[in-house]
Parts: structure tokens; C-alpha cells; sequence
């Protein structure tokens, strides 16, 4: 299949080589660009754990020197990648969840306040995106947990297609555009909107890792749209 991936860099560069080596031809379009949120004060604490929903977030911990601080706490990491990720940045106790930010609620309710557990009162430190898919505040709030949010990156908008992508959307030339988020998935609409394409951008086939990324596709008109079963890679190239 001729597939276009529009997920930032170095994810999108990875993407790309796992879809050659299963033959497809690809073109990369990373649709957000993943920048630090400068002069973050963490506050001082203390923390019951740390919740780490990207592997951005573990970035911000090594770019700014955090890992001596939190280290020693358990690490709640919403996947593997992201947990890979906090064990190379130093983290020891990584309590892992299934992928999604529901999961990764569950496992911090159950490890924290479990069984004949009291929750804590120090609170859960959680390091997030600037656009997230749910605050953990609210979500940990009816099981007593508290959350201190810092946002540590933000996700900023391509504002055109690359011109291989923009020449093969117009051209017809793409099978299938692979979504990782929801704002990804409205960085591409808006890209091919500032670059006129039209129906060009919603006539291909669109996979997308959920349903909420998918929501923005389905207000923009696209009629084919296949969602994965489970919010991972496997399951997104299972669409294929």
C-alpha cells in the first residue's frame, strides 16, 4: 500500500521503517513538532509516585536534570515504550499500564489505593503534554488521590504538508494516512486545508490508533475510516 505517517519525529521515522519492511511504500508527514516547555518549576513535593503518560514527558525528565529528584519514586507509565523510555532515564520502580489513559487510572487506583490501602497524602506528580487526552486530577479525584500537574512539552502544529505529501494527496496517490492523535489528526486537516487539496484530503482511507482521533476525520467528511481495536501500533497496522 502507498501510505502516508503523520506522526511526529523520531516516532515517525520508525513508523516508516516498520511499514517498509512490510513492503509498503511511505511518505513521511510529521503534522506536530514536540518542544519543551521551557523553565518548568516542579515544586517541591514531596510525591507519592509519578505519572508518565509519553515518552516526551521522560525526555523532560533527562533534559532537565530531574532524574536524581524522582527517580526513587514509583513510576506509573501509561505503556511499554514509555516505560522503556523511564527505565533508561534512571526510574526503578515502573509500574506499567495497557496503553491508554483509562488503563493507567486503574493501575494507579489499584497500586495506591487498592485492597486495605489509605490513600496517600502526598500527592501524585503527573509530568503531561500541553494537549492531553483526560487530567489525571479529575480522573484520580473520586478514589481520593491528589494530582499535581506540570505541563513539561507541547505539541506545535505543522502548518503546511510536506511537498511529497501534498504531490501525492493531489495526485491520488495515497492508499491510507495513519493517526496516532487527535491533534495530529486536526494538524493534518488544517494543513490540507492551507494547501487547498479538498475532498484529496479526506478520500483516502484513514487508520486511526482511536476512536477519539478518529473524531475529527468523521466532522471532516471522510467516509473511510477504520479504527483500532486496541490503542497501539500492532493493532493500527492490524488495519492494513
Amino acid at each position: 500500500m502507498r501510505l502516508l505517517v503523520t506522526r511526529p519525529e523520531p516516532e515517525s521515522a520508525r513508523t516508516a521503517a516498520a511499514l517498509r519492511q512490510r513492503g509498503h511504500a511511505v511518505i513521511e508527514a510529521p503534522m506536530l513538532r514536540i518542544a519543551p516547555v521551557p523553565d518548568v518549576v516542579l515544586g517541591p513535593g514531596p510525591w507519592v509516585a509519578v505519572a508518565l503518560t509519553s515518552i516526551n514527558a521522560v525526555a523532560a525528565v533527562t533534559a532537565n536534570h530531574w532524574a536524581e529528584a524522582l527517580a526513587g519514586l514509583p513510576a506509573f507509565a501509561v505503556g511499554d515504550r514509555t516505560a522503556a523510555a523511564a527505565r533508561a532515564a534512571g526510574f526503578v520502580d515502573i509500574r506499567v499500564a495497557e496503553g491508554e489513559i483509562g488503563s493507567l487510572v486503574r493501575r494507579i487506583t489499584a497500586d495506591l489505593t487498592g485492597a486495605d490501602r489509605t490513600p496517600p497524602g502526598d500527592p501524585v506528580l503527573y509530568l503531561a503534554g500541553e494537549d492531553r487526552a483526560g487530567d489525571l486530577d479529575v480522573l484520580l479525584a473520586p478514589v481520593g488521590l491528589a494530582v499535581v500537574t506540570r505541563v513539561v512539552y507541547r505539541a506545535v502544529m505543522a502548518p503546511r504538508l510536506p511537498d511529497a505529501a501534498r504531490a501525492a494527496l493531489a495526485a491520488g496517490e495515497i492508499d491510507a494516512v495513519l493517526h496516532y492523535s487527535r491533534r495530529s489528526a486536526d494538524a493534518f486537516l488544517a494543513a490540507c486545508m492551507a494547501d487547498a487539496l479538498g475532498d484529496a484530503a479526506i478520500r483516502p482511507r484513514h487508520l486511526c490508533l482511536s476512536e477519539q482521533v478518529a473524531g475529527p476525520l468523521r466532522t471532516a467528511g471522510a467516509a473511510d475510516i477504520r479504527v483500532a481495536d486496541r490503542p497501539d501500533q500492532p493493532a493500527l497496522f492490524e488495519l492494513l
